[in-house]
């Protein structure tokens, strides 16, 4: 993210002062891409992908465990084509190099689609005993309304005792 934000702003400040780099468009697609592909296996490493937890989390059981390994399944399976695609996509790519920067091989660009995808399948194999546990999301001690239950205040109004 901070990488992205440099180009970002070296991009701008150079394009205003009227003379353009011919490499920033190209790397700033790319490391917005590359922010994409990480940032969605750290989400799953903390089970905050897009999924119905709640439904989950209510269900009872046998039934629970089904549709929490169905889940993981159809998931895995996903990554796990994403991750083929990938490898593929990277050896047709063979020795192509970026347009704008010619010493940079195009294969290293388009690397974070099986890297992340492997990433991913890590992140869901690693949190499924967790979620068959009822856990879910992992809990840093902060609860989502931003207080804990020694923040709240008395029933009486605050008042000392």
């Amino acid at each position: 993210m901070a990488a992205l934000a440099i180009v970002v702003v070296v991009g701008v400040v150079f394009r205003k002062s009227g003379a353009s780099l011919i490499w920033y468009d190209e790397v700033a697609s790319i490391l917005l891409a590359w922010l994409t592909y990480y940032g969605a296996a750290l989400a799953a490493l903390h089970r905050a992908h897009i999924g119905m937890p709640t439904l989950v989390e209510r269900m009872k059981g046998t039934t629970r465990t089904v549709v929490v390994l169905f889940g993981e399944v159809c998931t895995i399976a996903f990554f796990g084509v994403l991750a083929w695609a990938g490898i593929r996509v990277l050896s047709v790519l063979g020795g192509t190099t970026l347009v704008s920067l010619p010493s940079v091989p195009m294969s290293l660009a388009q690397s974070v689609i099986p890297i992340g995808a492997i990433l991913f399948i890590t992140a869901q194999l690693l949190s499924i005993p967790d979620v068959l546990a009822g856990g879910g999301v992992e809990d840093d001690g902060d609860s989502s309304s931003g207080t804990s239950g020694r923040d709240v205040a008395p029933a009486d109004g605050g008042a000392d005792a």
